[in-house]
């Protein structure tokens, strides 16, 4: 994939990946939209990443999608690579009754719902343009979840599933799909975790998990699997028990900790 001259939509892109993302495709000459939902988060990244286009958008929202949609068909029709990767993660003890249904689900609704909903809308845009993508941002806890975020991680595996079907349903058309699943990196969502969670992670910083990203880009890599995630999803198909007791170590702390 050419990494340069295109027009690219990054969800969640205000922040974290997103923004490490942004900041690299503008260096690289492209015209980059962001969207996201945090006001804050919005006034700081137009003010640090000059010529960068900010559009509030709540993916989880349909409304939200459908007017991002006839914004962009309308302003920027040219745009030909679509990121997915708004996500939320949250520790969840599921033997207590503690959150509300919306609370309780919105990582589904952000991850699972809103990357269909965004791929929906704008394929049919995607088709019409040259050197053209859609990438899903999941996880390598698609592969084996950590038992304390279990519904981030049920998300992120249904994105991964997802993901392989829209490619073969893409496969005769000119727009390509790619899959990057992030380990453990240098992001807000790993305030979730204590030390102990995060004792045996290889934490990687998001610059150069991004630097791995774009490499994967250039070179038609599709499932693009950084760091541990390597590791991750080898150990999920060999040894899936043994992974999985490792990464729910931290249940006991948590349980304790309610």
């Amino acid at each position: 994939m050419k990494l340069s001259g295109n027009t690219i939509l990054i969800t969640g892109g205000t922040s974290g990946i997103g923004y490490e993302m942004a900041k690299e495709f503008i260096k690289n000459k492209n015209t980059v939209i962001v969207t996201g939902r945090n006001e804050q988060k919005f006034q700081k990244v137009k003010n640090d990443l000059k010529g960068v286009v900010a559009i509030k958008s709540d993916v989880s929202n349909p409304d939200d999608v459908k007017a991002l949609y006839e914004h962009i068909a309308k302003d920027y029709p040219s745009l030909n690579v679509l990121i997915n990767n708004a996500g939320v993660m949250t520790e969840i003890n599921l033997q207590k009754h503690q959150l509300s249904a919306t609370d309780l689900t919105k990582e589904i609704d952000i991850s699972v719902k809103g990357t269909i909903w965004m791929n929906d809308a704008f394929i049919p845009l995607l088709k019409k343009n040259r050197n053209a993508a859609t990438v899903t941002v999941s996880s390598a806890l698609a592969f084996v979840p950590l038992a304390i975020t279990p519904v981030y991680c049920a998300a992120k595996a249904a994105l991964h599933s997802y993901t392989l079907s829209l490619r073969e349903q893409l496969r005769n058309t000119d727009v390509k799909v790619f899959e990057l699943a992030p380990p453990a990196t240098e992001t807000e969502l790993l305030t979730v975790f204590n030390e102990e969670d995060k004792k045996g992670l290889s934490v990687m910083s998001v610059q150069a998990m991004v630097a791995s990203f774009f490499k994967g880009l250039s070179n038609d890599k599709f499932e693009i699997c950084p760091g541990q995630s390597s590791m991750l999803r080898f150990m999920s198909r060999f040894f899936p028990s043994f992974i999985l007791k490792q990464l729910s170590k931290s249940v006991t702390r948590m349980q304790a900790a309610n």
